[in-house]
């Protein structure tokens, strides 16, 4: 039986959820048919929302391929933090830009994305540098990281602001191994800050770790809107309410993403702040690029730069 499909198949519509697109794009591979130019540039934002990085990022932190095995689809990459004194972090990551079948099944039984699987996002590196410039604000606390990835930020919390504990956690299992390896392959550096990996989904109930948290951070986990009640939610259930808690996001506005998500906490009766200018080292580079830096071609503040985001209970 021949089957049949649509050129605007893989267009990614504005309320289409990403399992929808995600199989869209699963079934236009599996068919293998020829497409036409349109077709292809048609999918193009249906499949830059699922599994790719676009951007070479704002080089707050440097960082060196150490090891890399084709057979495995796995590298080591070396992190040099960039203030006196602190460690180097070795973090595993799959180096496989491609999306296997394993991974589109383990997407759609969860509900989940697969982007933590690809590589460090710009908004994980804008994190990790505002946590290590920020350390005091972690000293002595309970922390946690949501949609992590390969965990940059959380294991740089763990390693260099004398946390009391860093639970690094995402929803999606494949990720929590490469988080669960990347903790153990670091584990000299953590001092006394007790670090352990999570499988965190955000529709899950999680009243074993209900208001157990002083400060949560994530990075740029408000691009799916079909998340946002749900991520909304936890944050209230994990912070502490019995003392000064707070929640840090950094991620782009995207359209009206963040400012969706923004409603969503304002509707689970939290408080939050928005902060352009928060950091002078990645406010110059922002302007930078924005002043025609050519290393970040497609730059635009809109879908690349950052906001800070500072949600608490009351």
């Amino acid at each position: 039986m021949e089957i049949e499909t649509n050129m605007d198949e893989t267009e990614a519509k504005p309320n289409q959820k990403a399992s929808s697109l995600r199989w869209g794009i699963l079934r236009q591979a599996l068919l293998r048919r020829p497409s036409s130019q349109s077709s292809v540039e048609q999918s193009t934002t249906a499949i830059l929302r699922i599994s790719r990085k676009n951007s070479p990022g704002f080089n707050l932190i440097k960082y060196q391929l150490i090891e890399e095995d084709r057979n495995s689809g796995n590298a080591r990459i070396c992190y040099t933090l960039p203030v006196d004194g602190s460690p180097k972090l070795l973090l595993a990551q799959r180096i496989n830009e491609g999306a296997d079948l394993s991974d589109f099944e383990i997407s759609n039984r969860y509900n989940i994305d697969n982007t933590g699987l690809v590589c460090h996002w710009p908004s994980e590196d804008v994190l990790a540098y505002f946590c290590l410039s920020h350390a005091s604000m972690f000293r002595s606390k309970r922390v946690i990281e949501l949609g992590a990835g390969y965990g940059l930020a959380g294991l740089v919390i763990a390693a260099t602001t004398e946390a009391l504990e860093v639970v690094i956690s995402d929803g999606n299992p494949q990720v929590v191994d490469y988080i669960q390896r990347n903790i153990e392959a670091n584990a000299g550096v953590f001092g006394h800050t007790k670090v352990k990996s999570m499988t965190l989904h955000w529709d899950e109930k999680v009243s074993n770790i209900s208001n157990s948290f002083d400060v949560i951070v994530a990075s740029d986990c408000t691009f799916f809107k079909d998340f946002h009640n749900s991520l909304a939610s936890t944050v209230k259930v994990l912070l502490r309410n019995d003392g000064k808690s707070e929640a840090i996001f950094l991620g782009p506005k995207r359209g009206d993403s963040l400012d969706k998500f923004l409603e969503k906490i304002e509707e689970n009766g939290m408080c939050f702040s928005v902060i352009e200018e928060y950091d002078r080292e990645i406010w110059m580079r922002h302007q930078q690029l924005m002043s025609g830096d050519k290393s970040w071609p497609s730059y635009e503040k809109d879908h690349c730069y950052p906001l800070l985001v500072r949600i608490t209970l009351q």
